[in-house]
């Protein structure tokens, strides 16, 4: 298997650390909204990362965070808190914001058939971990106190920019355009590890630290939930693009500085969601959320499929058509395998290794998804029975997370019953021998059209013409004749 790694913008072949686990990490969310859908294409991504790794027979421990205390929209201490901001906007506490937005960001991932991590730690109960780590960097000389903060000194770090090529101009935090320099740092890329004197001295959330009452830098918390159920080391880390700097690059350099060892081997990040306006982001007010997407008539998995399609290191662009001809497309699916009949034939075990081969290569090949589900097309198309077309499918489907065999049998069961109550319209024969096949094949037809199932119909009504029969329809029931 090769992921590209970010750390050192190449493929790699992945080797873990420990031959009997997989130490694998992905940032939360901060819970002082919902999760919008670009949001949710990391967490997709990564679920399929995790669920991959546990197909190909590894092990894996999955550790993520919930960002439930303060986040500012800077590390010059600028902006606004975001938990505060969710406090204030629906006159709730703070505690009350983050419960309600961490239960609705899983409800989401339920419903996107994304995997709950083996451990959910929310930042709130880790405040010893930080202070243990901080007390560390500060007595090793990695850390310093100014204006009753304690800051994380980049200018004892060989190299700061790990992720990147860019000069330090470039990338420089706290000095960009709208933000004011926090005259506290001794170097303009130093970032807080723990606030005592903050421009929003009605912080909900502060605790006692041999600094003062105050709480924690954001940075530091994923270092210090990493380390509390991981230890000293990781195999993956992963979160989204906008994360590798500061966010990431922050942690690397705390954590290494505090382990005073390479802290992580793979670092994976997933690129944004875009519109036609540019990236999807809460900050600008509108954004999309998977109940608007459910409102609008949309399957929540279709949005997952529309996610697979793409590869996870391009931006994907979002449109209402894209997402169209995705749910389309998921339809279809559903419907080529409710199609196949779960009795006919027995399972060819060397069918269905070369099925698995092609599948394997795909996602070996740093998680290329948009392969990954063409193999299930393959898998239908292959010259072979239909319970080797089902097996196949059925085991690709415990990565690709897309319900595509519990889909497909409701459908069928939907389809039989919509039979069943169809069938007093008989079918005529005109012309030609009455053929039990074809009056089974016309009267699935006549129920997808009574469920709506235009493409379901379509596609049978273009079987029996491939097989040489028309179909009309009339009032007294569906008349087949020779084409």
């Amino acid at each position: 298997m090769k992921i590209y790694n970010s750390l050192t913008r190449t493929k790699e072949e992945f080797v873990p650390n420990h031959p009997d686990i997989v130490k694998m990490y992905t940032c939360g969310p901060t819970v002082y909204h919902f999760a919008h859908i670009g949001n949710l294409r990391s967490y997709i991504m990564e679920d399929i990362l995790e669920k991959y790794l546990r197909y190909a027979g590894y092990n894996v421990k999955r550790v993520m965070n919930i960002t439930d205390v303060g986040h500012l929209t800077s590390d010059a201490d600028e902006g606004e808190d975001k938990m505060l901001k969710g406090a204030r906007r629906e006159h709730k506490t703070v505690m009350e914001i983050a419960k309600f937005y961490t239960d609705a960001f899983f409800a989401d991932c339920e419903k996107l058939n994304i995997k709950r991590p083996d451990v959910v730690e929310p930042a709130t109960h880790c405040i010893d971990d930080y202070i243990r780590i901080i007390t560390k960097l500060l007595d090793t000389g990695y850390a310093y106190q100014a204006g009753g903060n304690v800051y994380f000194d980049t200018s004892k770090l060989e190299k700061y920019f790990v992720f990147n090529d860019f000069s330090e101009e470039d990338l420089a935090v706290g000095v960009r355009e709208g933000v004011e320099e926090d005259e506290n740092k001794r170097n303009k890329n130093d970032f807080v590890l723990w606030f005592t004197k903050s421009k929003f001295e009605d912080q909900a959330l502060k605790w006692d630290s041999p600094w003062g009452v105050g709480y924690p830098g954001w940075h530091i918390e994923c270092s210090a939930i990493s380390m509390r159920h991981l230890g000293g080391d990781l195999d993956i880390h992963c979160g989204g693009i906008d994360n590798a700097f500061p966010h990431h690059t922050n942690e690397i350099a705390q954590s290494e500085a505090y382990l005073g060892h390479k802290w992580c081997n793979y670092w994976m990040h997933v690129r944004h969601l875009n519109t036609a306006g540019g990236k999807m982001s809460k900050s600008k007010g509108e954004f999309l959320t998977v109940s608007l997407l459910e409102e609008k008539g949309y399957d929540p998995l279709a949005y997952r499929l529309f996610c697979l399609q793409s590869h996870y290191r391009r931006n994907l662009v979002f449109s209402w058509e894209n997402l169209d001809n995705a749910q389309g497309a998921y339809n279809k699916l559903i419907a080529k395998i409710a199609a196949l009949d779960p009795n006919q034939g027995e399972i060819d075990e060397s069918v269905l290794s070369a099925l698995d081969e092609k599948f394997r290569a795909a996602l070996d090949n740093d998680l290329n998804t948009s392969l990954a589900v063409t193999a299930v097309y393959d898998a239908l198309k292959a010259d072979t029975s239909d319970r080797t077309k089902l097996a196949a499918v059925a085991r690709f489907d415990t990565v690709l997370g897309l319900d595509l065999i519990a889909r497909a049998d409701k459908r069928r069961e939907e389809l039989k019953k919509q039979a069943a109550e169809v069938k007093t319209q008989a079918v005529a024969f005109e012309g030609c021998e009455p053929d039990p096949e074809i009056e089974k094949l016309v009267e699935e037809r006549a129920a997808a059209k009574k469920a709506k199932n235009f493409a379901e119909a379509d596609r049978i009504r273009g079987e029996l013409t491939a097989r040489g029969y028309a179909v009309i329809d009339t009032a007294n029931g569906p008349v087949v004749k020779r084409a």
